[in-house]
Formats: structure tokens, sequence, C-alpha cells
């Protein structure tokens, strides 16, 4: 799994050091296994190696429990283009407050964490160090290690395997703030190979509005209501290039090949100026897709049939 070993082949990119939750994601990945891992430092740095080819893909975070959506990895998948999602996997997230040798919980005035584990902590923090400050880092590991290269920070949040890498003291162990987090990643390719559908898929897609009218967004998603399409995941990202004009990140439950997904992708396209599809893949959570008998694939076949019926 080194960046280093012969035997690698490919090589796929993940924000690390070694020992983040991004590494246990990646890890999880069967075709990754003895391949070359190489660690970067952001979301961008990662996808970048994926459109020049340095990597044949890349282990990014894109929505967590406590935070919600990861808003670096829904930018830069809105706006770098041809990339495709291949795969999700699932990661349950806990934190440890760790110092080193010799530190204890009352010395600690300034704690380094990287942001979206500062977000998952801060009512432990708050309670137990309501007078802290934070740094933040560019990862986890990222964040411990700091603690040995400069005296910034007394502490620093890190996952729980960081103990394996670094000789820290822990001060204090399961200290996020829900303790069923998980965090959702996904394996970020490029080509345009879909995988068969499965009964259990997920299809992620970004759409912008056409304007501002009144009414607009229920328009867009009636797409997916009216053709019995359920939306696991909405949120808004600013495009940017002036105030109130917003693109939406969305997933569906379904494969793009299942006729009500495709129907209602068909609607998206004629309605909004600009959709991007990240892919359909299948869902780490390998939960079946329940659909009513009418907004089923034979459903969709007989209606066109019966279409075909009345040219006779």
């Amino acid at each position: 799994m080194s960046e280093t070993s012969a035997a690698s082949t490919e090589t796929y990119s993940y924000l690390g050091p070694a020992g983040t939750f991004t590494e246990a994601a990646l890890a999880q990945v069967p075709q990754a296994i003895g391949q070359t891992w190489h660690p970067v430092n952001n979301v961008g740095q990662a996808l970048d190696d994926v459109v020049a080819g340095r990597s044949v893909a890349a282990m990014i975070a894109i929505e967590n429990t406590v935070e919600g959506g990861v808003s670096a990895s829904q930018d830069a998948l809105a706006t770098i283009p041809n990339l495709r999602i291949i795969g999700e996997y699932l990661v349950n997230v806990n934190f440890l407050l760790v110092a080193k040798p010799g530190t204890t919980l009352a010395d600690v005035k300034v704690v380094n964490a990287h942001p979206v584990a500062y977000a998952q902590t801060h009512l432990w923090l708050d309670s137990n160090l309501p007078n802290h400050e934070h740094i933040p880092a560019s990862s986890n590991v990222a964040a411990a290690a700091s603690l040995f290269e400069n005296d910034l920070a007394d502490a620093a949040i890190a996952p729980p395997t960081i103990t394996h890498h670094h000789d820290l003291a822990v001060l204090a162990e399961n200290i996020g703030d829900n303790p069923t987090a998980q965090t959702r990643f996904v394996l970020v390719g490029r080509g345009t190979h879909l995988p068969d559908p499965t009964g259990s898929d997920k299809t992620s897609i970004i759409a912008e509005l056409p304007d501002n009218t009144a009414g607009r967004l229920l328009e867009m998603l009636e797409q997916f209501a009216t053709r019995g399409v359920n939306m696991s995941l909405l949120e808004s990202r600013p495009i940017g290039d002036e105030l109130g004009r917003y693109r939406f990140v969305i997933d569906l439950d379904g494969h793009v090949r299942d006729e009500r997904v495709a129907d209602a992708l068909l609607g998206l396209k004629r309605f909004s100026p600009n959709v991007i599809f990240l892919g359909s893949y299948p869902r780490a959570d390998k939960q079946q897709i329940s659909v009513t008998p009418r907004y089923d694939n034979q459903a969709f076949q007989d209606a066109r049939a019966w279409l075909a019926t009345l040219d006779d």
C-alpha cells in the first residue's frame, strides 16, 4: 500500500498522511489493495491527480452525519469536468484528544484539528476546555503530527489509530459529539463506464435552476417526485458568479438504467441549463431500493408499449 511499493501498477490518491479516515475508506476498495496509495494535502490535489492521469482514482469525503455535505468536495466535483463517482464507502468516525507525552488536560489551551473534526467534537471541547483556541489543520493526522513540528498547539484531535503512527499521550477518548457518526466517502475516477444496476444503487448529479423565478425549485423537485424517485441528499452550493445563484447537489435512490431515474433525468435536462451526471454506483449500505409498482421498470415499458399502439 505504500507509495514506493515496487509491485504497484496503479495509483490511488487520498487525503493523507497515513492513518486518516480517508485511508480507512480506501482500505475498503478491493481493487486498491496492493496498489500504490498516494497521500495528498487536499481534495483539489487528489482530483487533479486523477485528471492528470497520475492516479486511476481518488478517495474523497463527500458527506458526514454531523456537518452534512463536504463543501470542498462538492464544489470540486461541480467545477472539474469528466469525473465519475465509481463507488461509495462508509467509515465510523470517532476521535481522541492527544498530546505529547507529559502533557495533561489542564495544560491544554490551544487545540489543532481539521475543521470537520473540530465541528464534530465542539460540544466535548466546550464542556471540558471552555477557554481553548482552535488552529485548523489539513487533516486529522496532520493535526497530531504538528505537535512535533511546532509549539503552536498543546493538543490535537485525531483518529483512534493515531497512536499506531506517533508516540502520543491520549488525554481523552470517544470525544465525538455523536457516537454513531459516520463519514461517507466516494471513489472518483474518469471514464464513462457504468456498473450494472444491482437494485441497491445511488445516482449523483448536480443541477442548476434556469432562473430565480418563484417556484423554480419546486419545478425541479417535481421531476423526481412525479416519477417516484427518492432523493437521499439535496444540498445547495453557490455558483459563485453572482449573489443568489446556486447549484444543487443531489443523490437519487436508483441507477440511471432504472426507467424512473432515466425518465427523471430527461425531464431535468429539459428544465435545467446545466446538469452534471456524476455517476451511478452501488450503495455502501447495500439497502435495496423499494419502488411501488406504478414506478417500476415494467410500468414505464408498458406505458411506452401502449403509446405505440395509438399509431397503428
